[in-house]
C-alpha cells in the first residue's frame, strides 16, 4: 500500500487483506463477522476511497527515494514484534517480572460462555440495539451524508456545455416545424 506509485493501486491493495481477514474470522467460528466484514470494508470503505482518489485526478508521481533508507527502522520494529510474539505470548509466564504472573489469560476470552447461551447473532443484536444503539446510528448517518455528498459531486452540471432536452425535442410537432417550399427553376435568358 505504501510503496505503490499509483494512488488507485494503494486503495485496491487492502482488498485482499480484508478478504483474508474474513477467512480468518470464518475459521475462528465468527460466521456473522466473517460475512459482514467484506461487505463493510470492501463494499463501502474501499469503494468510497477509490471514488475520492479518482475524483482528485492525481497524476502518478514517481518515488525517487531509496528503499534501503527505511531498512534499519523497519528491522527494529520487526524485531520488537518478533520478540513480543515469541517470548510473551508463547510462554506460560514472563520470567522478567518479579511476581511471575501467568500470561495464558492474554490469549483470548470466550465471552459467549459469560453471557446466556445465545447465538452470535442474538448476542450482537442485543448489544447493538439496546446498549450501543448510538454507536449504531451515528455511522449510518455518516454514511448517509457521504452517499448524498457523492451523488451531489457527480451530478454537477456546468452551464457552458450545450445540452439538448430530449423530451422537448420529441414533443415538437414535425408538421409545424418542417416547411416545404417550392422554388421556380432558374431561367437563363
Amino acid at each position: 500500500v505504501v510503496r505503490a506509485k499509483n494512488p488507485v493501486h494503494s486503495v485496491l491493495f487492502p482488498i485482499p487483506v480484508f478478504r483474508n481477514t474474513s477467512g480468518l474470522l470464518l475459521f475462528l467460528g465468527l460466521d456473522f463477522f466473517a460475512m459482514i466484514f467484506p461487505v463493510v470494508h470492501i463494499g463501502a470503505i474501499a469503494v468510497s476511497f477509490l471514488f475520492v482518489v479518482m475524483m482528485f485526478n492525481i497524476q502518478i508521481a514517481e518515488i525517487h527515494e531509496e528503499v534501503l533508507r527505511y531498512l534499519p527502522v523497519s528491522g527494529i520494529i520487526g524485531l520488537i514484534f518478533w520478540w513480543e510474539m515469541f517470548f510473551i505470548l508463547d510462554n506460560e509466564s514472563i520470567p522478567l517480572l518479579p511476581t511471575q504472573r501467568n500470561t495464558t489469560s492474554l490469549r483470548y476470552t470466550v465471552y459467549a460462555e459469560k453471557v446466556r447461551s445465545w447465538t452470535n447473532l442474538e448476542t450482537l443484536g442485543n448489544l447493538l440495539y439496546t446498549y450501543y444503539f448510538v454507536w449504531f446510528l451515528v455511522p449510518s448517518l455518516i454514511l448517509l451524508v457521504a452517499m448524498i455528498g457523492a451523488i451531489v459531486l457527480t451530478m454537477h452540471r456546468t452551464t457552458k456545455v450545450k445540452r439538448q432536452d430530449v423530451f422537448r425535442r420529441n414533443a415538437i410537432d414535425s408538421r409545424r416545424t418542417i416547411m416545404r417550399r417550392t422554388t421556380d427553376p432558374l431561367t437563363i435568358d
